[in-house]
């Protein structure tokens, strides 16, 4: 489908808003794609969105300036890529679908929202903003009759795509989830210790132009936590109500110990989503981790199928009734194409909330903190996210960790601490605030799955 539109000459015309390294990942692909085009890359900092086009082996003078819609429209059109100081611009070029790559919560809201108002299709990386307001975003597209999508190569959509195959093929979904770098005390990690718990040497340090808060936020669960949010709410599998396990486990334990902890495995009960990790509490590796790479866990009520298991060579569970398939890597931003033709070419979204809130990502104090501080988000040294049930953050009114970002307390609060909208002053005038107001109107208590 893809060479069949390169042959008619009408690419699918890609706008991408952000240039940072996921976004320099799907400029590394996006170029070699057959029958798309990049009509406009977008970025505040222009230098550095034509430094990230050049480590993605672009020809520099494929780029050309334009600081308004009308230009970058006339750029695209004579077979060159617009630069564009901002992604408002970008969002309402003439093109298919709208690449929103920035990771910024209330940027990336407002840039979805503009680019399905402009009639574009969207393709969200930023996932902080799809497990915030992302059924409102979802909502919207339907109004607009575009498509919202999650962006495939990322951990979500690939979940996604494996509950899909699973259920497809008649399996009940017992568990999913992927493996990360995990360990309880980084629970307490700062921008300050990150790097180093990431094992990079000082020269690296030095000349990586890493960013501390986004590798803190990888570590202390943050991120895992916001991802199978996003998943409970694409697919409607559960979440546990007090946070993921993280439990030390390799490929050949998946089927045995992501069961519930009353048939001998690890988790809450049955169907829900979960995190492992590839070391031990001394640091040492875990055989035949997952780090890398996501998973589904699964069983058949017919008991034929159930041997079938065994006989082609899947592990099992001491029962054989459960059994696990998973993937090894994800590629992220080198991935993102297949969201760009399913979406376009298909009329497929590869994952969109189309549950409704299920999950939520809620903001807990890495430390005890006083009346007046300030919490700094997510990776930062204040907070890092749990996450628990939608029912259980709207029945205790929990802040998610999407919306924390320079909150003020009003009241002291101990390590640990989830914070509540009693704890916190919140900025009403913003864009994502209001409109999860509006999200908690509609998906109630009583309206969201336990």
């Amino acid at each position: 489908m893809l060479a069949a539109r390169a042959e008619q000459g009408r690419p699918i015309r890609v706008a991408q808003i952000g240039a940072g390294k996921f976004g320099t990942m799907i400029l590394a692909q996006l170029r070699l794609m057959p029958g798309v085009q990049l009509c406009a890359l977008a970025d505040l900092d222009v230098e550095r969105a034509r430094a990230a086009a050049a480590r993605a082996n672009w020809d520099a003078d494929r780029f050309v300036a334009a600081g308004s819609v009308g230009a970058a429209n006339d750029v695209a059109r004579s077979g060159k890529t617009a630069i564009v100081p901002n992604g408002e611009i970008a969002a309402q070029c003439d093109v298919d679908v709208v690449l929103e790559v920035t990771g910024h919560v209330e940027a990336a809201t407002h840039h979805c929202i503009t680019a399905m108002d402009a009639g574009h299709h969207v393709v969200n990386v930023t996932v902080e903003a799809d497990v915030v307001v992302g059924p409102m975003l979802y909502r919207h597209a339907q109004k607009c009759g575009v498509i919202y999508s999650l962006a495939y190569g990322d951990q979500p959509a690939i979940i996604c795509e494996m509950i899909d195959w699973a259920r497809t093929c008649g399996f009940t979904v017992t568990a999913a989830g992927k493996g990360t770098q995990y360990l309880p005390k980084w629970r307490y990690s700062t921008p300050d210790t990150a790097l180093q718990h990431f094992g990079f040497t000082e020269e690296q340090i030095r000349l990586g132009g890493f960013n501390p808060k986004m590798f803190n936020s990888f570590l202390d669960g943050t991120k895992s936590a916001i991802e199978m949010n996003s998943i409970a709410n694409a697919t409607g599998i559960g979440v546990p109500v007090n946070g993921l396990t993280f439990a030390p486990l390799g490929t050949s334990e998946l089927a045995a110990k992501m069961r519930p902890v009353n048939e001998g495995g690890v988790l809450e009960r049955d169907g829900i989503l979960d995190v492992v990790t590839y070391l031990y509490e001394e640091g040492k590796l875990v055989p035949d981790h997952i780090r890398f790479g996501v998973f589904v866990c699964f069983t058949s009520e017919s008991t034929y199928a159930q041997r079938c298991f065994s006989e082609y060579g899947m592990y099992t569970d001491p029962t054989g009734k459960y059994t696990a398939l998973w993937r090894p890597y994800h590629l992220i931003g080198l991935e993102v194409g297949i969201s760009i033709a399913n979406v376009v070419l298909r009329g497929e979204a590869t994952g969109a909330p189309v549950h409704g809130p299920v999950g939520e990502t809620v903001c807990a104090t890495r430390k005890a903190m006083r009346a007046g501080e300030v919490i700094d988000g997510e990776g930062g040294y204040a907070a890092y996210g749990l996450l628990t049930t939608a029912k259980r953050a709207q029945q205790e009114r929990l802040v998610p960790m999407g919306l924390a970002t320079g909150l003020k307390l009003k009241r002291d609060v101990p390590v640990d601490h989830t914070i509540g909208e009693a704890d916190v002053e919140f900025d009403e005038s913003s864009t994502v605030w209001k409109l999860r107001r509006r999200q908690n109107s509609l998906y109630g208590a009583e309206a969201v799955p336990a």
